[in-house]
């Protein structure tokens, strides 16, 4: 076969694939050529779209090659295609690094590092095809072992898993984007005028209550307290005279008929 017949060959299967290709998918389809030419045969395509700037190029990606429209146009291409990409909140983008980063890995690592439970999100990652179980690990249990797809490797356009971001460039990346969103702070208020002092979240106690009271001075707590307010209609208490107490009794109906016969006799 010759090179320009493998070419248009390898164009064509390239086209009509929708996954990426490598050379050792594309030899299975051509067997009377060698894996050698069609390697040759992809990186000279791979050349010669970069040298057309159309509006798709061939690039590698999952381990294969692929084509792929440039972002240039993808406001265009919206609106033709109205695509649904594939949408992950916080948790499920925590537990894909936690196991993009330390695969194969079972479920018990995972959440050991997010330190909540992660059956849910796991289940949703494999519905999605973005990891896969790679088997079930020789311990007590037989945990599933968790490992990345190759769709994963297409969802965030890698080569392979070697093309992730390092943690240096990962924390290079978070200071710069913090940098760039970091606002400088108001000196002062409009034309010039000093910026109003803020209010602080709890007010300020009473001087009476933060002055605190002088040696032999008393205070309100050392006053008696006042009598309890009385119903309407109820007679005001009558004070004992001086001499009396609240102890003594009335005198007794017999000793004050004595009291008087006496008096008659005398």
């Amino acid at each position: 076969m010759n090179p320009t017949e493998l070419k248009n060959i390898v164009e064509s299967l390239l086209f009509v694939s929708d996954t990426p290709l490598n050379a050792e998918a594309i030899k299975k389809v051509v067997t009377d050529s060698d894996i050698r030419e069609i390697r040759q045969v992809l990186s000279d395509l791979q050349a010669e779209f970069e040298a057309r700037q159309g509006g798709f190029a061939l690039c590698e990606v999952a381990d294969g090659y692929q084509f792929r429209t440039r972002n240039d146009y993808k406001e265009w291409i919206k609106r033709l295609v109205k695509p649904q990409p594939t949408r992950l909140g916080k948790a499920a983008l925590e537990t894909l690094a936690i196991i993009a980063y330390h695969q194969p890995v079972i479920r018990a690592d995972v959440e050991k590092i997010r330190g909540v439970d992660s059956g849910a999100i796991l289940r949703t990652l494999l519905e999605r095809k973005l990891i896969r179980i790679l088997g079930k690990k020789e311990i007590p249990g037989r945990p599933l072992i968790y490992a990345t797809t190759k769709f994963f490797l297409e969802v965030f356009n890698l080569k392979s898993l070697q093309d992730m971001p390092s943690l240096k460039e990962i924390q290079s990346f978070a200071r710069s984007t913090d940098d760039e969103m970091e606002l400088p702070l108001p000196l002062a208020g409009v034309d010039g005028a000093e910026p109003e002092a803020l209010e602080s979240e709890t007010p300020e106690p009473e001087a009476e209550s933060r002055a605190a009271p002088e040696p032999g001075i008393e205070t309100a707590a050392d006053e008696a307290p006042e009598p309890p307010a009385r119903e309407i209609g109820e007679q005001e208490p009558v004070e004992p005279e001086s001499g009396t107490t609240e102890s003594q009794s009335p005198e007794d109906p017999e000793s004050e008929k004595e009291n008087s016969d006496f008096e008659n006799g005398a």
